[in-house]
């Protein structure tokens, strides 16, 4: 019988996963502190609870400077419909090269040099493979320039993939595979994860609730067949949201994942949790306070149950001891 099993992913991306949607001058303070506080404590925690967690970074985070960046990028670009989506659409329009949140290869360094934990991709410019204008070709050479800089700066070829935006569909599962990767983060079942291009106030309000109140019993499931000749759907299980203002609400949220972790534990289950970096960066305290409540329940759960922390990409390959 398998082991109960607890999976954490994180989107690291920064700015890159929000360049479209806020200016990144107003979130200087928010990305320093992600940078400098975030998630180096993480990684300590990491350490100490013995947790294996994969690390979906964007490409780009890994250059240095806009120079280096520029050099690993690949020459067939993604041409959307709406241009809006491209990074290379943005930064061509603006200068912010003194400015935090777009590179952090020293972060990376941090999360390689600690053995526990994965390296994964968020692919090179946070793709978006279901949007309207982008080709198989671009998106292939986008995923090849996000392991070739990961290998070429940290010796590491990502084996895990984290889809932007949770976009995706057999074609980008097609090329993904193809261009050698093993595992990747798939959505849940429920209708208001699906097809996530296509959003609409009714799917953001439902998986907000989910949060707080049983909207749906699809957070548990069973590790894929290692066997498989195809990429490995890992399935989320919950997003874990910030702690904001309003704390009694954040309690309730953590509360929820405590109980579905034990659930999972007590039904041998795999559980997922994945949320964004940054999303710690306003309130860190805070969110640090609470994420480690989940993590001290992890523990009991690893000592009453022999539940298990394990990285996406040891679904697939053994663990290293």
């Amino acid at each position: 019988m398998s082991k109960p099993t607890f999976i954490i992913s994180l989107d690291f991306e920064l700015h890159w996963g929000r360049f479209d949607k806020y200016k990144l001058q107003d979130f200087q303070k928010y990305y320093l502190n992600t940078i400098k506080y975030v998630v180096p404590r993480l990684l300590e925690r990491f350490d100490h609870y013995n947790i294996r967690a994969s690390w979906a970074t964007v490409g780009m985070l890994l250059a240095e400077n806009e120079e280096e960046w520029t050099q690993f990028a690949p020459t067939i670009k993604p041409n959307y419909d709406n241009p809006k989506f491209s990074p290379y659409t943005w930064n061509q329009a603006n200068n912010y090269k003194t400015l935090h949140g777009l590179f952090a290869p020293d972060l990376v360094r941090q999360i390689v040099n600690l053995k526990s934990q994965e390296l994964a991709s968020h692919t090179f410019s946070h793709y978006y493979s279901c949007e309207k204008g982008q080709s198989s070709k671009a998106f292939k050479a986008d995923l090849q320039a996000a392991r070739n800089i990961a290998k070429e700066k940290f010796g590491v070829l990502p084996k895990s993939l984290v889809f932007p935006r949770n976009q995706y569909n057999q074609n980008a599962l097609d090329i993904a595979q193809a261009v050698g990767f093993e595992t990747y983060r798939s959505n849940p079942n429920d209708w208001f994860w699906q097809n996530t291009q296509e959003e609409t106030m009714l799917k953001k309000m439902f998986r907000t609730g989910d949060t707080l109140v049983a909207l749906s019993d699809n957070f548990l499931f069973d590790l894929p067949d290692k066997n498989s000749d195809l990429i490995l759907p890992i399935p989320a299980s919950r997003l874990l949201r910030p702690f904001r203002k309003v704390s009694f609400l954040h309690e309730i949220r953590i509360e929820k994942i405590k109980k579905e972790l034990s659930i999972a534990a007590n039904k041998n289950k795999a559980y997922h949790l994945w949320w964004h970096p940054h999303n710690f960066g306003h309130y860190p305290e805070e969110n640090l306070h609470y994420f480690e409540m989940i993590l001290l329940h992890y523990q009991r759960l690893n000592e009453s149950h022999g539940m298990q922390s394990i990285s996406m990409a040891d679904c697939k390959t053994p663990m290293i001891h």
